[in-house]
């Protein structure tokens, strides 16, 4: 696993093979460093807010695209996979609330740094990874149920 000073840094073991997924993960993966490296430095009240909205608006719309490209490949996990991502807002709801009212703390940064990055980390290899493999399959299977018909037609 590919880890920085600050969070995550972005490897081929996190691909999906998804382009626009894989795209947004790599976001991710900026905004939990920024949000990292802004509580751990100390930044200003307004920017760590921002920087925390941000992520957590982003992290809704990444979801919500993921959940489609789910849907649209009738992934079958995708019942689960889509309870890991609302319990997933929930702990970040929580955290946000908490630096709502408490600023940004030591327990809180050390808290994004390993919840969130994580978090992230098992999510994408070990769950976004199988709907990954699931269209590889679809594809696969596509695939050779052309070339079978391309074959049986030959042979008429």
């Amino acid at each position: 696993m590919s880890e920085q000073k600050y969070g995550l840094a972005w490897s081929e073991e996190f691909e999906l093979g998804c382009p626009q997924i894989d795209a947004q993960h790599k976001r991710l993966f900026e905004l939990v460093n920024n949000l990292v490296k802004a509580c751990t430095e100390g930044y200003d009240r307004k920017i760590l807010n921002e920087t925390l909205d941000f992520l957590v608006n982003y992290t809704v719309e990444h979801f919500k695209d993921e959940e489609e490209f789910q849907l649209r490949y009738n992934y079958p996990g995708y019942a689960r996979h889509k309870q890991l991502h609302e319990d997933f807002k929930v702990i970040v709801g929580e955290k946000v609330q908490e630096f709502r009212e408490t600023g940004s703390t030591i327990d809180l940064s050390n808290c994004v740094n390993k919840v969130v990055v994580q978090w992230l980390i098992h999510h994408i290899q070990r769950e976004d990874k199988k709907i990954g493999n699931h269209v590889r399959r679809l594809e696969l299977d596509d695939n050779d149920y052309g070339t079978l018909k391309v074959s049986i037609s030959r042979n008429k």
